[in-house]
């Protein structure tokens, strides 16, 4: 881990992904944690990456809202990696909330108004943020009467474009399950493309599941009909149902005239809902002491054993959200046919742990940083199906699970399935597994089986996650005791 990032002095490690590396630091000029973004090193040369890494700092520079991110600085390190420092989000993300209580119907409300304001002052400085979904809601403690609130910001402009050019080139990308439709079809955006992305969003938070379960682009290019919202556990007026489905048409021109629109309208449906709330219903989602707080200011003497810190925003997320006693069913050959990594190059000087999301913030997991060597993040095919699903792979090599040459890494996967499979994958190379272990860990059916003399253990475990979904969790370890760690930190959000 580095020491420093320009001027800022590092704490830890706040999350990684395909395109770069978040940390925490310290302005010590100006006595307040920020987040520093850092290009990855293996993307530096790639002119077109590095274009739109910069891009997402000059957007965030145009916009002066308290529900975007802002950018505060941007520098370039010694390497000639670019980097921006941001606001850190002390209070992790809706995905963190999602996975834990989920949100009644008032905090879902202050949440659509909040990130519908960020997304209004986007769209007011002409840019489309064409990726809303859970992982890109953060939350921040900010000062207020009495007492710090919460504040939810709008975050991540990795896929934003500026509304002026997207007539002529719009890249198709984004998130299956909250994408408009044009956006999916490569069509020219305007700011109703993020209107749909937050009525998914809506729906996602009123109902407990998204309105549609999109496996590729593909899919979402020609969606149907919004489904019903309500459900006999979560029943809503119909005028709620008209204003959200209005958000969701697939024709654009059926929607709102702008995400303000949308947000009144809303407000006024829910109305009667929130007047028959309980009394004791939190109206806003109070503050979490178990995220990652920035602590004081860092002491230069004390730098190695802060260095040494291995928790992360996300760590502090994931230990609150759906743990690894998750998993679903398959064979190791599976793994290394439909999950191929690109090998990282591995920091000696780096923390103690990584932690590592898939490319849809469904899946994550932490892992010793030793194994943060070969990563695949794209979801994969599971066996007899022909969906893509999400799933992660994370080992110390790109064959970390070939029994003839076996390192250490993890497996996370969703798979079709409405129950438990008989048999766990076998492993002839171990010299003995233990019985299969069946459990309920926190209201889903699970089963464990771990093998032992591998060298080392390999770890196979399934649960049931919803009613026709299994998520598969396969760990090779030298040791039983990191095989436990890794099983203990593996999250799905939003299940």
């Amino acid at each position: 881990m580095p020491r420093r990032l320009g001027r800022y002095a590092v704490r830890r490690r706040i999350g990684a992904g395909a395109f770069a590396t978040v940390w925490l630091a310290y302005d010590e000029q100006l006595d307040s944690p920020v987040a520093v973004k850092v290009l990855a090193d293996n993307w530096s040369e790639d002119h077109h990456v590095r274009r739109r890494f910069l891009e997402e700092g000059r957007y965030l520079r145009r916009v002066d809202s308290p529900h975007v991110v802002r950018v505060y600085d941007a520098g370039e390190l010694d390497d000639g990696r670019p980097y921006l420092v941001m606001t850190y989000a002390d209070q992790g993300t809706l995905a963190d909330r999602l996975g834990v209580d989920g949100l009644g119907p008032a905090q879902a409300l202050e949440v659509v108004r909040q990130v519908g304001a960020g997304l209004t002052a986007l769209h007011e400085a002409g840019i489309a943020h064409r990726d809303v979904k859970p992982a890109n809601v953060l939350f921040r403690s900010r000062p207020g009467p009495g007492a710090p609130v919460l504040c939810a910001m709008v975050a991540d402009l990795g896929l934003g474009k500026g509304l002026d050019v997207s007539s002529r080139l719009t890249m198709i990308a984004g998130t299956p399950s909250f994408v408009a439709p044009e956006q999916a079809q490569g069509e020219p955006l305007d700011a109703r493309a993020d209107q749909y992305s937050l009525g998914a969003l809506t729906f996602l938070m009123l109902a407990g599941r998204t309105p549609y379960q999109h496996p590729t682009l593909q899919a979402a290019a020609h969606p149907g009909p919004p489904p019903a919202l309500s459900t006999a556990e979560r029943a809503y007026p119909e005028a709620v149902e008209t204003v959200v489905r209005r958000a969701l048409a697939p024709d654009r021109e059926d929607r709102w005239p702008d995400v303000a629109a949308y947000v009144a309208a809303l407000g006024e449906a829910l109305a009667p809902v929130l007047a028959r709330a309980p009394a004791d219903a939190e109206p806003w989602l109070p503050l979490d002491p178990d995220l990652t707080q920035a602590g004081p200011r860092p002491d230069p003497p004390a730098a190695p054993e802060i260095e040494a810190e291995p928790t992360s925003g996300r760590d502090a997320g994931s230990r609150r959200g759906r743990r690894a006693r998750l998993a679903a069913a398959g064979t190791l050959a599976l793994v290394a046919g439909a999950v191929a990594g690109a090998v990282w190059a591995g920091s000696r000087s780096g923390p103690a742990e990584v932690s590592l999301d898939d490319a849809g913030g469904t899946l994550g997991v932490t892992v010793p940083a030793q194994w943060n060597r070969a990563v695949a993040d794209d979801g994969w095919v599971p066996p007899n199906d022909e969906a893509e699903q999400p799933a992660l792979s994370v080992g110390t090599s790109t064959g970390w699970h070939d029994p003839d040459r076996p390192g250490e890494g993890v497996f996370v996967g969703l798979l079709p399935g409405a129950e438990l499979p008989a048999q766990l994958p076998q492993h002839p190379e171990c010299g003995e597994a233990t019985a299969p272990q069946d459990d309920r860990m926190d209201g889903d059916a699970s089963r464990t089986v771990v093998h032992l003399g591998c060298p080392g253990v390999i770890v196979e475990r399934v649960v049931q996650v919803t009613d026709d979904q299994l998520l598969w969790v396969q760990i090779r370890s030298e040791d039983r005791a990191t095989a436990a760690r890794v099983l203990d930190s593996v999250v799905a959000h939003g299940m």
